[in-house]
């Protein structure tokens, strides 16, 4: 298997967690990713450290506190392909939080450094930025959880619906240069759900110099590890696509560079 591609466990651990991916073992220094699937009662207990987090409920629903707040009964849809915009909670560096499992619950639990600036707060659903992104075979919905545009030290955040036959982080773009207002820097994990589960997407990650030039078959609860260069999507006919996006790096902004031999279809339409 390709180093940058990360199955989840079949059967979760005591704390319910089927993936784990911290800075160390990415190799590199911002992004860390959960992922955690709770039965009914269940609860999850932790503390940030020097990590700010968003802990996103990809479905069912939980009681969450973080710190002196709490929400109960939050979440919506059952399925990530509800397509309804996930509840989720930011919770700041230095702050224990608690998830209790209403109904079978999946949670992803998004970490960056954190400088302990903000307080915890509910990211319900009608506060999601929701956008239709491309056309044509390129077209594909976009959740902005918690984008540049709201508070956080590190973290961005942001789930993206790929319908079969269509391509997303398309046209081929990167951000791993700190060449700002250019181009940022910033790592990047991509959390895959297929339907029907037999299905599976293609994800190509490659640099200007082809020193990482693979192509990569991705199925149902995989993540892959995007520490540079660009990195395409494509969902095959008869297959939808969901992936959880996090990135973060040195400065909290997306500023992408396309592939200049792809650029022109920026330009194209329909």
């Amino acid at each position: 298997m390709s180093q940058y591609l990360i199955s989840a466990a079949r059967e979760p651990d005591k704390s319910g967690r089927i993936l784990s991916v911290t800075p160390e073992s990415a190799q590199w220094k911002y992004v860390g990713f959960e992922v955690y699937r709770l039965r009914p009662g269940q609860t999850l207990s932790q503390e940030t450290g020097d990590q700010e987090a968003c802990i996103v409920l990809l479905s069912g629903k939980a009681d969450v506190s973080a710190g002196d707040e709490g929400w109960t009964g939050i979440g919506r849809r059952m399925s990530v392909f509800e397509k309804t915009p996930p509840y989720s909670v930011y919770v700041p560096s230095g702050t224990r939080f608690t998830v209790g499992a209403s109904t079978e619950l999946e949670l992803a639990i998004c970490r960056a450094p954190g400088r302990g600036t903000l307080s915890p707060r509910l990211i319900a659903p009608e506060a999601v930025g929701v956008e239709h992104r491309g056309s044509g075979s390129m077209g594909r919905l976009v959740h902005n959880i918690l984008p540049e545009q709201e508070p956080a030290d590190s973290l961005l955040v942001v789930e993206v619906f790929t319908p079969g036959g269509h391509w997303s982080s398309y046209p081929p773009h990167k951000h791993d240069r700190d060449d700002l207002p250019e181009e940022s820097l910033l790592e990047e994990t991509y959390y895959f759900r297929v339907v029907p589960e037999q299905g599976f997407a293609v994800q190509r990650i490659y640099t200007e110099d082809l020193s990482i030039d693979e192509t990569l078959t991705v199925r149902d609860a995989q993540t892959v590890l995007v520490p540079k260069g660009y990195h395409p999507v494509s969902a095959p006919p008869g297959y939808e696509v969901y992936y959880l996006n996090v990135m973060a790096g040195p400065h909290r902004t997306w500023k992408f560079f396309n592939d200049p031999g792809h650029a022109w279809l920026m330009e194209r339409k329909g």
